[in-house]
């Protein structure tokens, strides 16, 4: 026969979500840092052509 599971506590719910959202946080993080360097010009593990000039160029 089937048995109803028990209950998941109201702290184990939280620490679920909390490691969940965390994960979301870090990629966030991750690309907003990606998209600043390659912004700035700073990148040095990621190539990106731009119009007019070429990839890795300072000014």
């Amino acid at each position: 026969m089937a048995v109803p599971k028990k209950r998941t506590s109201k702290s184990r719910k939280r620490i679920r979500r909390n490691i969940w959202r965390g994960k979301a946080y870090r990629a966030a993080v991750k690309a907003f840092s990606l998209a600043e360097s390659i912004s700035t010009g700073c990148s040095r593990s990621f190539y990106c052509t731009t119009k007019g000039e070429p990839s890795g160029s300072s000014k």
